[in-house]
């Protein structure tokens, strides 16, 4: 009908350094939980799609790993997707942690933005743990690199602010057909989506630099007449000493580790799981090219 309202839809990339917040905010957005979260740097591996609606647009955040001064073959994957999901995107928002402020990982982003030649969105997060003097002053500092079209204070954990990020994004998105379902959060197959949530619960569980050297993959998946799924999972590290932590003292640790991420998978799922969790040695798995292929990374960045 002519008289009915047009849809909009459009992909907008959020990009920072690690652990500023990128995967809490999107979290937010959507309304829901499709990427995974962890107090720890660099958690986010590939770059993951949230899908949120607001009034008749559709937004499509992509949620990329941080960026950061690489160092390994995963590194600069990870960093390469970033960038790369800013090209693919409508429009990028780079996110600053208010208490951090300008520190040598933001300084990168901005300075591979001014050799770009590209604006982007800035949203400061983590607004309620500075007082306002410290907050204008990053704001007139980061105004000042003419590199910002727009501006927004915001808490991705309270969710200060959030909203009229979301009414800003809503209303300035191009009109379009949606690109997924009304229904669909995220475009994350359900075997990756289970992975990374075993993995976020392995970082949280894991201290120091043992976690980067894990990774998860679904190894089965198989759907019950009941409606229940049974899942087995490998918990992949690199040396026969790194198998024994993940276990822990009797399997206490990965008993722990698989309690956490079958709650959490029953309620993304909303049927019950029974999960399996193995843990194998894979040396060098980091520079496996089917690893890359399946977390949607560059094998061959540089």
């Amino acid at each position: 009908m002519s008289g009915a309202p047009k849809t909009r839809c459009g992909f907008f990339a959020l990009i920072g350094a690690p652990n500023v917040g990128k995967s809490t905010l999107v979290n937010r957005l959507v309304g829901a939980k499709v990427s995974i979260v962890s107090p720890k740097v660099q958690t986010t591996r590939t770059r993951v799609l949230g899908i949120a609606i607001k009034d008749q647009a559709q937004i499509i955040f992509i949620d990329t790993p941080g960026i950061f001064a690489p160092k390994r073959r995963l590194d600069r994957a990870m960093v390469a997707s970033a960038w790369g999901g800013v090209s693919d995107a409508d429009g990028a928002l780079l996110l600053v942690d208010a208490l951090r402020g300008i520190n040598a990982d933001t300084q990168v982003i901005l300075d591979g933005l001014k050799k770009q030649k590209r604006q982007v969105m800035l949203g400061i997060n983590k607004i309620d743990l500075v007082k306002k003097p410290v907050l204008l002053d990053l704001a007139a500092k980061l105004s000042a690199t003419g590199l910002f079209t727009e501006i927004f204070m915001i808490s991705a954990e309270t969710g200060d602010g959030v909203d009229d990020l979301m009414e800003y994004l809503s209303a300035n998105v191009g009109e379009s057909p949606w690109m997924f379902p009304e229904d669909q959060i995220s475009d994350m197959p359900s075997r990756l989506l289970a992975a990374e949530v075993t993995r976020e619960k392995v970082f949280l569980q894991l201290h120091q630099e043992l976690p980067y050297a894990v990774t998860v993959e679904t190894e089965k998946w198989e759907q019950r007449d009941d409606g229940s799924a049974k899942v087995d999972q490998i918990i992949f590290v690199e040396r026969p000493g790194q198998k024994a932590i993940v276990l822990g003292k009797k399997g206490a640790r990965i008993k722990k580790i698989g309690e956490a991420s079958r709650r959490e998978l029953e309620d993304l799922l909303g049927h019950r799981v029974h999960l399996f969790l193995f843990v194998k040695v894979r040396e060098k798995w980091g520079d496996d090219p089917e690893r890359y292929h399946d977390w949607g990374l560059d094998f061959n960045a540089k």
